[in-house]
């Protein structure tokens, strides 16, 4: 789970710095690692000021008491998307950019209570990680609603998955795109309805992505996008995620849907 504090901020910044990294590595992925790049660096910068406010006022887990804290710092990483989003999400950036307090934070409200009926929400989801990894970072309980299917810590869902090396074979875990921690399920088990028959719950591959497969239920067509850090350690998965999005592409074409979206917002 993500660490404590200014360690929160941290943790951030080596994202960015793992998709600088990627971006001139992956042409067709460039762009939306460098906007993913940016995007954690302002993450990092709300952690820092969410850190220095909890230091004088400390942190309630509690979105409604806390919320104070993340305006200002917030409006900076709406200008961050802005700057390096794409059209339609600098658009709707630059638009929340300009509201008021109150609304500003009955937005984030809305998606911290899961009160979205279906809906997405990006920008929520962007403003709140940063105050939900640094609420976990200090064991201080995120006060939200916990889906049986999301993350224990925070009850986030998971926008990747991970296989990572154990004793005798790869172990898979889910990676919140709330707080940013991951936790151990099933190899055999569909993270959105819970599907166990392995003939329901095919895997795809590609030649040109050797560590990525996509991970399907043929009961409720979810699927999630899983990286093999049994055979390349190095990988960052929610970063790392987004060098093969030919792989998402196809599989929205077969008809499946991703269980939450990426960085990328698919």
């Amino acid at each position: 789970m993500p660490a404590s504090g200014s360690k929160a901020a941290a943790r951030l910044r080596e994202r960015a710095a793992r998709a600088e990294l990627l971006a001139p590595l992956s042409p067709s992925a460039s762009a939306p690692l460098r906007f993913a790049a940016a995007l954690f660096r302002a993450q990092a910068r709300i952690a820092d000021a969410l850190t220095a406010v909890h230091a004088r006022v400390p942190l309630t887990g509690d979105l409604q008491a806390d919320a104070t804290g993340l305006i200002e710092p917030g409006r900076a990483l709406l200008e961050a998307a802005v700057e390096a989003g794409p059209p339609p999400l600098a658009e709707e950036a630059r638009a929340r950019a300009g509201e008021d307090a109150e609304i500003f934070a009955s937005r984030l409200h809305v998606y911290w209570i899961g009160a979205l009926d279906g809906r997405e929400d990006y920008l929520s989801r962007a403003l709140l990680r940063p105050y939900c990894a640094t609420l976990t970072g200090l064991d201080l309980a995120p006060q939200r609603p916990r889906p049986r299917s999301g993350c224990p810590a925070c009850g986030g869902a998971a926008s990747v998955a991970a296989r990572r090396p154990d004793t005798d074979s790869a172990r898979r875990f889910l990676c919140c795109a709330l707080c940013g921690g991951e936790w151990p399920v099933n190899r055999i088990r569909c993270p959105a309805c819970g599907e166990e028959d392995p003939y329901k719950l095919p895997t795809f591959q590609s030649d040109l992505h050797p560590t990525a497969r996509i991970e399907g239920c043929e009961t409720c067509r979810g699927y999630v996008k899983s990286l093999d850090l049994s055979t390349d350690g190095r990988l960052v998965p929610e970063v790392d995620d987004l060098a093969s999005l030919g792989l998402d592409l196809w599989a929205i074409e077969q008809g499946f849907k991703r269980i939450e979206p990426g960085l990328a917002g698919i």
